[in-house]
């Protein structure tokens, strides 16, 4: 198929938009209703043999997973979807089915948080990718750098299980069911987020990990994060931890794209059964804020400082 047969051949996939879209797939760029509410962008890229392995997953699943991950964004921005664009660089020997199950997959993902791919872009490349752009509407967005001292840290979905699951199909190893489900089909928390920015002010996606994750939201605000070692912790980890040889606690700590939402609000701040609390913030010395200490586990009575490492493209 030509590519103009290729777009309309998703275009039937995906649908033409949702509410706002004036204009939808199949010209020059998509139309959204003008709106006096802060808009919110971002983009997201999933790569072949960086993100994952064909072998791995099924189409469906993969434009399921590359259209969550990048929505997650807003879901920690408490924002609103308008919309979806995504470029698709497709490899000589990918076929049609495989094209349409991307396709669904991304379909899937739209309508599980309300909103529609309205456009994008078609290419051919030596490996398969596919670059998410969202774009939504947020009349408080939440922010990195608000968290203050005294509030109490909430987390919204699993850590852990999705890197349970990766680092079992990176061994040739069948992961369990909970694990397997996680990394495939990861859950962008937008319900979630629109609920927490009615009371928090700040907050973020867990993406590369809690660990490096964490810190990130305390650095943006100058403040130290003190975490739960219990409240992380359960039995679906513990089962999962088992079964690919890793402790729990490193799991949840440096797992990464478990796509969770980590929110800080003033204590006393009401949240529903979705989110539960591991921690609060506190002033940050001096002598932390050098060494780059921004995030302390407890554990029992042992307390210890939290390396900030966690998926990063370039090291």
């Amino acid at each position: 198929m030509n590519e103009a047969e290729r777009i309309a051949r998703l275009a039937g996939i995906l649908g033409s938009g949702g509410a706002g879209v004036e204009l939808g797939i199949g010209d020059d760029g998509a139309v959204v209703a003008a709106s006096m509410t802060p808009l919110v962008w971002s983009i997201d890229a999933a790569v072949e043999h960086v993100h994952f392995e064909r072998a791995w997953l099924d189409a469906e699943c993969l434009g399921y997973r590359a259209t969550m991950a990048a929505l997650s964004d807003l879901a920690a921005m408490g924002a609103t979807p308008l919309g979806v664009l995504a470029a698709l660089v497709l490899p000589p020997t990918l076929d049609e089915a495989w094209l349409d199950g991307i396709a669904r997959g991304q379909r899937r993902a739209c309508d599980e948080v309300e909103t529609a791919v309205i456009g994008g872009n078609l290419s051919r490349g030596a490996e398969l990718s596919i670059t998410t752009s969202v774009l939504g509407t947020a009349a408080r967005a939440m922010r990195r750098d608000r968290v203050r001292p005294g509030d109490a840290l909430w987390l919204a979905g699993p850590v852990g299980l999705a890197r349970a699951g990766f680092h079992a199909l990176l061994k040739g190893e069948l992961p369990g069911e909970s694990e397997l489900h996680a990394w495939r089909y990861p859950r962008a928390r937008i319900g979630e987020g629109l609920a927490a920015c009615a009371v928090a002010e700040a907050a973020i996606d867990v993406s590369d990990g809690l660990a490096v994750d964490a810190a990130r939201l305390a650095e943006a605000s100058s403040v130290a994060l003190e975490l739960d070692a219990a409240a992380l912790l359960d039995d679906t980890l513990r089962a999962a931890a088992a079964r690919v040889g890793m402790a729990p606690l490193e799991l949840a700590l440096y797992g990464g794209e478990d796509y969770a939402l980590l929110v800080a609000a003033p204590e006393g701040a009401a949240f529903g059964p979705e989110f539960r609390r591991i921690g609060s913030a506190r002033p940050v010395t001096e002598a932390e804020r050098v060494a780059r200490s921004w995030v302390w586990l407890n554990e029992g009575t042992l307390r210890r400082p939290v390396l900030a490492r966690g998926f990063d493209h370039f090291e």
